[in-house]
């Protein structure tokens, strides 16, 4: 069932990256005497994915929801290979030094957790908690199969309530509470309107050349990554009916890391939106954990 939120305010930033990319960020106010969330989208998901966090949590904390290179404001790479975690990893390492951000929480759907683990492996900047949303160092084949079947391929629309219902025939399984304003809600955050007046996705398709390359869904072994959150406050967000996170490995994942918690969101696949009840409590829990 979609949920009304107050809109909060933001502001929109610009970073470059190594290779002269021109990067975007929303950030959301907040005060300065707490480590900011730094919200990290999915493969083909832009910083639009967590308006209702920032709704929610804005101005108690700020909120730096960042868009990805070749995503939502962000600009397209020239050399497709450069959609690759350890790129994005390293254009999020730019942005958390321009901004001076001496320790952060991160928040990660999917890919976006896959660089919060990286993010713990180097330390830089070190992570004051850690939430990783349907994703661990283990990825189900059969979901990467299923993601491979549908990134990159363009689609356009003439209005959003024909997005709307792309969306849902596409997804009714992992949404299967969803009613026709949930998909439109998705539908607004995943496309963008040209200036045609057509609606399409709001990614460049070439984030999927790489995707493609067996083994550059993550890159480095991320057992050793994700073990380096061990002492760091960790959520660990799972859909019930996830084809990417296995159960078992969220349970081993759990069980590795000394009071992290584990929250299954039920009748979800991949990936849980974050403004569910139960995680919400559990953001909240976990964000109290968190020392200035």
């Amino acid at each position: 069932m979609a949920v009304t939120r107050n809109p909060t305010a933001f502001s929109d930033g610009y970073w470059w990256s190594g290779d002269g990319v021109r990067l975007h960020y929303r950030d959301y106010p907040g005060p300065t005497d707490r480590p900011p969330i730094l919200c990290l989208p999915g493969l083909t998901r832009n910083a639009r994915d967590f308006e209702a966090v920032a709704a929610r949590l804005s101005p108690a904390w700020r909120v730096i929801a960042v868009d990805l290179r070749g995503r939502g404001e962000s600009g397209y790479a020239k050399d497709p290979m450069t959609y690759v975690p350890l790129t994005y990893l390293q254009d999020v390492e730019r942005l958390v030094d321009e901004l001076k951000l001496d320790r952060i929480v991160a928040f990660g759907t999917s890919l976006g957790g896959i660089l919060t683990m990286l993010l713990a492996g180097t330390g830089r900047p070190p992570l004051a908690a850690a939430l990783l949303n349907d994703v661990g160092p283990e990825l189900e084949a059969a979901g990467l199969a299923r993601i491979r079947g549908y990134v990159g391929k363009p689609a356009q629309y003439p209005t959003w309530m024909h997005a709307a219902r792309a969306m849902a025939e596409a997804n009714g399984e992992v949404y299967p509470g969803y009613g026709i304003e949930d998909w439109l809600g998705m539908a607004k955050r995943l496309h963008r309107l040209t200036s045609a007046g057509r609606i399409v996705l709001d990614y460049d398709m070439k984030i999927a050349e790489p995707f493609r390359v067996p083994g550059n869904e993550a890159g480095v072994d991320m057992w050793g990554a994700f073990d380096a959150l061990a002492a760091t406050p960790t959520l660990i967000v799972r859909g019930d009916r996830s084809d990417i996170l296995a159960a078992d490995v969220a349970d081993r994942m759990a069980a590795r890391i000394a009071g992290a918690e584990l929250v299954t969101v039920a009748n979800t696949g991949h990936a849980p939106t974050l403004d569910e009840a139960a995680v919400e409590a559990a953001i909240d829990r976990l964000l109290s954990r968190v020392t200035a």
